[in-house]
């Protein structure tokens, strides 16, 4: 495990100091996401490997000024330019693993991630840490700017049946994982997986 969060860690130093301007323009994809969650004044939400904290301040504005807005992530340089941005007005930022959450169980009424799954070095176990920290019926909602297809095609490949974020595999995974998918959306300009965290 330490080799493949040396690996993320590196990759994604290597882009934090320019990666807002190299996706400059979904911010309004981040707050359509995070409308979903229904959030409500107070609640508390984690954003889950937060980069430079886009989502940062939808949930803030989803939570109030009373609700509690966490950003965690694996990387220092993605939290620095996070900080850099302004975002860690709108949330705590901790330099944490998501494998081992510094925070208490049912502590948290939702989770947001966005592009966060295919970088867990163990999908399953992973997301049964992200569930030990929601409520029961708590939300989790995998989020990715554009769709499947259409991130492939960006990086020159197809999408194949093996692909964790595939409705047949994702299903059984969150199911596996303390999770009840209630809805999935992949269309070209959205991905979006929403669960809810079984009793």
């Amino acid at each position: 495990m330490a080799d493949d969060h040396t690996h993320v860690q590196e990759f994604f130093t290597a882009r934090a100091a320019d990666w807002d301007t190299r996706f400059p323009d979904d911010g309004p994809a981040y707050a359509a996401a995070v409308d979903c969650l229904a959030l409500g004044p107070g609640d508390a939400v984690l954003d889950a490997g937060c980069g430079t904290g886009r989502a940062l301040p939808a949930l803030r504005a989803a939570v109030g000024p009373r609700g509690t807005v966490l950003g965690v992530d694996l990387t220092a340089a993605m939290l620095e330019s996070a900080v850099r941005a302004g975002r860690d007005r709108s949330g705590a930022l901790l330099l944490a693993d998501v494998a081992r959450l510094p925070l208490r169980p049912r502590s948290l009424d939702a989770v947001f991630a966005a592009g966060l799954i295919s970088h867990l070095s163990r999908p399953g176990p992973d997301l049964v840490e992200l569930a030990r920290v929601v409520r029961p019926d708590g939300q989790l909602a995998l989020f990715h700017p554009i769709g499947r297809a259409a991130l492939a095609a960006r990086h020159g490949r197809r999408i194949t049946d093996d692909d964790l974020r595939a409705e047949h595999n994702l299903r059984p995974l969150l199911s596996r994982s303390g999770w009840r998918l209630e809805s999935y959306t992949d269309e070209n300009d959205r991905f979006l997986a929403l669960a809810l965290r079984t009793p």
